[in-house]
């Protein structure tokens, strides 16, 4: 699409936006910067992600990716380190005056994929597509370096920039953590955004969790106080299924729901806010003197979560197992892809600032409320590094509806409306400058 047409959708998406800014923002002038900048590199950054579309490559293998942000961060005139926990590049904008440390994580990583890729720029790599959005993060990362550095002079503090590989296969965001990220880098806050299939335009999170918790429940019996192993085994199993609760059967399996304005993660009257999820399978580790069955759930609420065994443990002591029971606990560890999977929590207390922040810029209706969790159990290794710094995790909109675009990250129809890229680039570049200058 011509630049000409990309500038006119941004100045309208920021005539509309400027009804809301408050005149009292002590940084309206370097927002308005940062609106100007993002509307005249626009066309490049539709390129930059076409381009790293047609060219994606799978968690591990990101070399030429990791080589194409390198230099365009050495453009930039960013400090640049690479190779830290494999095919990772940080760059680092120091500004003109001391002040916060703030970090900004983008994934790189396509998935393997054999689905149709529908658009003119499809991947050019058989079996590999970007269909999570990551070219999206990885070219909204680099739009925001190259706003921020055109504002060197005027940054209080530091900007680490993250390029995170191998974030499909959860292995990235440890190895970099293993391989010294920290003792390079030392941020006060870290952020992160995920295209999601709200409506371009929009972003949104919650304090505490985005996504539900995903732990393995295990219960574990003696073999000498059982006369029938089968037995055990199909009660336990039974009980397992008995615990999965979810409001509404029918539409909660849906994922048009999240964005249902009734009854979606955006309404106070969400179905995802209370809810137990618990997968078909559910394996029996059997040993010399012990045999355990176990399931994996979904949960959406820390108080259930923390209930769950000792409710389970009252139920199998009254249908006649209690001198065969051993334990009924979580799992010390869950795992994704056979990597050890962390909770996403988001910081309480930065996540509401920021949130008020955002929407005392650009208003409530581009940052709208979150009630809801969302039921997915991978979640996102960000959640390794939010171990380490307090951080908040975005969902961002990349969907048009009218157009037939649905951003459902993985989906075989997966498709962005690449107007999400300016706006990303504004809203996170905005929040940035807020946070170095709180």
């Amino acid at each position: 699409m011509k630049k000409i047409t990309y500038i006119a959708i941004i100045c309208s998406f920021y005539h509309i936006m400027g009804s809301y800014a408050q005149t009292q923002n002590t940084n309206n002038a370097l927002h308005l910067e940062i609106q100007q900048e993002t509307a005249a590199i626009t066309d490049s950054l539709i390129k930059v992600r076409r381009y790293l579309h047609q060219y994606p490559e799978l968690s591990g293998a990101e070399e030429k990716t990791a080589h194409f942000v390198a230099q365009y961060l050495r453009r930039l005139g960013l400090e640049v380190h690479t190779g830290i926990g494999g095919h990772s590049v940080i760059g680092i904008l120091r500004g003109a005056q001391n002040g916060p440390k703030i970090a900004w994580r983008a994934d790189m990583d396509a998935l393997p994929s054999e689905d149709p890729d529908g658009v003119p720029f499809a991947s050019k790599h058989p079996g590999v597509r970007h269909q999570c959005g990551h070219d999206v993060h990885t070219a909204i990362g680099l739009g925001i370096a190259s706003v921020l550095s055109k504002q060197k002079k005027d940054v209080k503090g530091t900007v680490y920039f993250i390029f995170q590989p191998s974030e499909e296969n959860y292995k990235g965001a440890n190895a970099m953590i293993a391989d010294g990220l920290f003792d390079l880098i030392q941020p006060d806050e870290i952020y992160a955004a995920h295209i999601s299939p709200m409506p371009s335009g929009l972003i949104a999170t919650k304090p505490d969790y985005v996504f539900a918790n995903y732990r393995q429940l295990k219960l574990t019996f003696e073999k000498s106080n059982i006369a029938d192993v089968e037995q055990v085994i199909s009660d336990s199993r039974s009980i397992l299924s008995e615990l999965q609760n979810v409001p509404s059967e029918g539409p909660f399996w849906n994922n048009r729901t999240l964005l249902d304005p009734n009854i979606g993660v955006g309404s106070p009257t969400t179905i995802f806010k209370d809810y137990i999820t618990v997968e078909d399978n559910m394996p029996v580790e059997e040993k010399e003197n012990t045999i355990a069955v176990s399931a994996y759930l979904t949960l959406s609420n820390p108080t259930i979560l923390d209930s769950l065994p000792t409710y389970v443990e009252r139920r199998l002591q009254t249908s006649g197992y209690a001198n065969a029971l051993k334990s009924v606990s979580y799992a010390s560890d869950t795992f994704v892809y056979g990597e050890q999977r962390k909770q996403l929590i988001n910081d309480a207390v930065l996540t509401k600032e920021v949130l008020s922040r955002l929407s005392s810029v650009y208003g409530d209706t581009v940052v709208p409320p979150m009630y809801g969790v969302i039921p997915d159990g991978r979640g996102d290794d960000f959640s390794f590094f939010q171990e380490r710094v307090p951080g908040v995790y975005f969902l961002m909109g990349g969907s048009n509806f009218e157009k037939g675009i649905i951003a459902m990250p993985h989906a075989p129809n997966f498709n962005v409306d690449e107007s999400c890229i300016p706006s990303g680039v504004t809203f996170f570049s905005s929040l940035i400058v807020e946070r170095l200058y709180q």
